[in-house]
């Protein structure tokens, strides 16, 4: 392991919607712990700033067909839109609480996803459901709001398998007194589950106290899932085997034990590029291992980070705070 260089990047900042202009605010740096992160992000690239003017972001995913991104503000119940041609703007609305007066701090949905068929998916807090929206027409359905005649908590982050099943987590933090909500609470459990194609909900995984991120390994052989607890900030890893858990879990990365990153990090949004390399939102940025735990990385924003996504144009964009980045990483991390 090489000693961590500390790389200070200027970013781009967005003074109007749909403009670029150049400043030097140092809000952010590289952190290079293994000479293999060299291979996945550029360490010479700046992040950018696409947009500053969110309460929350969080749940970005590139629309790939139509070069852009969307990206979720829970706490304002909308989805917005970003494209080089368009810059940023509102796309959606409400996107996760359609009842009357105020729900919570975070109505809105949060992780989303476009599906096999191109449809939008997302997990909402408020309406407590998964659902999905055809991007043309705008008509959203439930994919499924409850399991074991219960109603889910408040669905935090998805993916899904090549074969359509979906995987989710389902913490407390989308209800009104989140986990203390004893009068809307129905599910004992912050629980994982999975929504087969047939419909079925499954609930796979019963003893996590706050899932969070959840993705896939390349040949989805493992099924990661994020812990957002200071007490227990994990990366865990379960085996799969014919799309069911196998087995209690193991840590692949324990953040609390890990002296380079610091104390206050646990793991937000995660995904996972095609070399199987996993790139986790934590504290003030997005933290990088290879698939058998290896600290390679860390893209530091310098502000508190949800979530992150690849896009097809060679970035990886970031919600933090109340900004849209971006940086640029290799073609075959994406």
């Amino acid at each position: 392991m090489s000693l961590a260089k500390y790389i200070i990047i200027s970013l781009t900042m967005l003074p109007a919607i749909g403009t670029i202009a150049q400043t030097h605010l140092k809000l952010g740096r590289i952190d290079v712990y293994d000479d293999d992160f060299h291979a996945i992000a550029d360490t010479n690239c700046m992040i950018e700033i696409l947009a500053e003017s969110l309460e929350w972001a969080e749940g970005p995913v590139w629309v790939h067909d139509d070069k852009f991104l969307l990206c979720s503000d829970p706490k304002r119940n909308t989805i917005y839109k970003w494209s080089a041609e368009q810059g940023f703007q509102s796309f959606f609305s409400p996107s996760g609480f359609t009842g009357k007066g105020r729900y919570s701090d975070e109505p809105g949905s949060n992780g989303l996803l476009i599906n096999h068929s191109g449809e939008l998916v997302a997990c909402e807090h408020g309406d407590r459901r998964i659902s999905k929206m055809n991007l043309q027409n705008g008509y959203k359905e439930t994919i499924a709001s409850s399991w074991d005649e219960k109603r889910f908590n408040s669905p935090n982050d998805i993916c899904q398998s090549e074969d359509g099943t979906y995987y989710f987590t389902d913490p407390p933090y989308g209800l009104p007194d989140r986990e203390n909500d004893i009068k809307n609470r129905e599910i004992v459990e912050n629980g994982v589950y999975k929504i087969s194609t047939n419909g079925q909900v499954q609930q796979i995984i019963s003893n996590l106290d706050k899932p969070n991120g959840i993705a896939l390994s390349p040949d989805e052989s493992k099924l990661y899932v994020a812990l957002s607890d200071s007490r227990h900030p994990y990366l865990m890893s379960y085996e799969l085997e014919g799309g069911s858990v196998v087995g209690e879990g193991k840590i692949l990365f324990d953040f609390g034990s890990n002296q380079l990153l610091g104390n206050g990090a646990a793991p937000d949004g995660i995904k996972v590029d095609k070399e199987g390399n996993i790139f986790m939102a934590a504290g003030r940025g997005i933290i990088v291992i290879n698939g058998k735990g290896k600290l390679l990385g860390r893209i530091f924003t310098g502000v508190q980070t949800a979530n992150c996504a690849f896009g097809s144009d060679d970035w990886l964009y970031i919600t933090a705070s109340n900004y849209l980045l971006r940086i640029k990483i290799e073609p075959a991390s994406m």
